[in-house]
């Protein structure tokens, strides 16, 4: 009877999430045709927020002391499932876009509107050429007061944990001087499990860490750099993971 409820739940959460994301979305791509969609920040994250409510998060923000909302940063975050973007976008005070794969930028509508937007195309294949145009892309984007949302993992997790970073956006992060914000996605799994379609209703709370300068460090500092800010962010996320792991054992023994 319980997984009854769960797939007729999943099911209309999944209905009203889509049905609003499909009714507001061609409003935003008419706005964008004849406004910066700058001018409009405020009824994206509109959308964002009524898309993550209909589909049952209730999104929780917060904030380290350390944590610098008027630096322009990379927001380095770990990739949960596909309504990350609507959550981050939710929770961080800034003008903000992501790094996004090149591909996605060739499906029709949608890719016409990341670029609209100022999502920076990340190559698919990573020819010097490409990756030139990347670091021009992010320089142009940071230089103009845009903060970017990137996923260093670069795939969805399977299991909830954090795996290993790439090492791209620590480097551009090196050679530009931006500073980095590590962001934990708590209870994002639960919520929805990548390669599973039902959503559990609950808490998503979003951790801002502090602030990192990256200015005056060098390539020899990356390995570092990397490991600090991957270790910030697992640190609430596998604290949760082993909450429900035995929150689940103790429901296994009862």
């Amino acid at each position: 009877m319980k997984r009854i409820w769960e797939a007729v739940l999943s099911l209309m959460l999944w209905g009203l999430s889509w049905l609003h994301f499909l009714i507001a979305v061609p409003v935003l791509i008419l706005l964008a045709i004849f406004l910066d969609p700058r001018k409009h920040d405020y009824l994206q994250r509109g959308l964002c927020r009524r898309i993550v409510f209909f589909s049952g998060a209730k999104v929780v923000v917060q904030q380290d002391p350390g944590f610098d909302p008027q630096r322009t940063s990379f927001f380095m975050v770990n990739h949960v499932n596909l309504f990350d973007p609507f959550v981050l976008y939710c929770a961080i005070p800034q003008l903000v876009r992501g790094w996004e794969l090149e591909s996605h930028f060739r499906i029709p509508v949608y890719g016409w509107l990341m670029k609209r937007f100022g999502n920076v195309p990340v190559p698919d294949v990573r020819a010097p050429k490409d990756l030139k145009r990347l670091w021009r892309m992010t320089q142009e984007a940071i230089n103009g007061g845009v903060s970017l949302i990137i996923f260093p993992e670069a795939r969805r997790t399977r299991d909830g944990h954090i795996g290993e970073f790439e090492d791209g956006g620590f480097r551009l992060a090196q050679q530009l001087g931006v500073p980095i914000v590590p962001v934990s996605l708590v209870g994002a799994f639960q919520h929805l499990r990548t390669g599973q379609w039902l959503l559990r209703p609950g808490t998503i709370t979003v951790v801002l860490h502090a602030t990192i300068e990256t200015k005056g460090l060098t390539k020899d500092d990356l390995p570092a750099l990397k490991a600090r800010v991957r270790e910030q962010i697992a640190a609430p996320v596998e604290a949760w993971l082993t909450i429900q792991e035995s929150l689940h054992a103790q429901v296994k023994r009862d």
